[in-house]
């Protein structure tokens, strides 16, 4: 059965996610490093884990797999999403893939070691109400596809 995983550290869709697997019937898990408040429904799940980097990511990356939908920002979660036959979405609404996600670690990468050297990057542009509304669609569409890999 289709699952879905939210990378929910200041993950700004979380509502949307759990509107979309409400109408879907599917298992949610909110995977934070802190309390969040979630929905009171046993579809919905919060999963506190320990402090630390990546430590929420590796909870997901060991049980997301074919099928399965994972909303995140981190481009690394999602590069192991992929190679474990699972999908994943930026709360942007940017569909991670296997042709794309190569050229996204590395411009990751570039970025890391240039602010490593003191140089001043920007940041994200800011979150919109487009950015939702390209997520929703892009998270309609990942269920539809992943329920096609895994059956109700």
């Amino acid at each position: 059965m289709t699952t879905i995983y939210i990378d929910a550290d200041a993950c700004p869709v979380k509502d949307e996610t759990y509107k979309v697997a409400a109408r879907n019937g599917l298992k949610t898990y909110v995977v934070s490093n802190s309390w969040i408040r979630v929905p009171a429904t046993p579809a919905i799940e919060q999963i506190v884990v320990d402090a630390g980097p990546d430590v929420a990511d590796d909870w997901i990356a060991e049980r997301a797999g074919p099928g399965d939908v994972v909303v995140t920002n981190d481009i690394p979660l999602a590069d192991r999403v992929l190679k474990a036959g699972g999908a994943a979405i930026a709360p942007n609404g940017r569909v991670f893939t296997n042709d794309m996600i190569g050229s996204a670690l590395a411009s990751r990468s570039i970025g890391e070691h240039l602010r490593s050297m003191g140089e001043v990057t920007s940041g994200p542009k800011a979150f919109g109400p487009q950015d939702r509304s390209k997520f929703l669609q892009a998270l309609d569409q990942a269920v539809v596809k992943a329920r096609r890999v895994v059956p109700r």
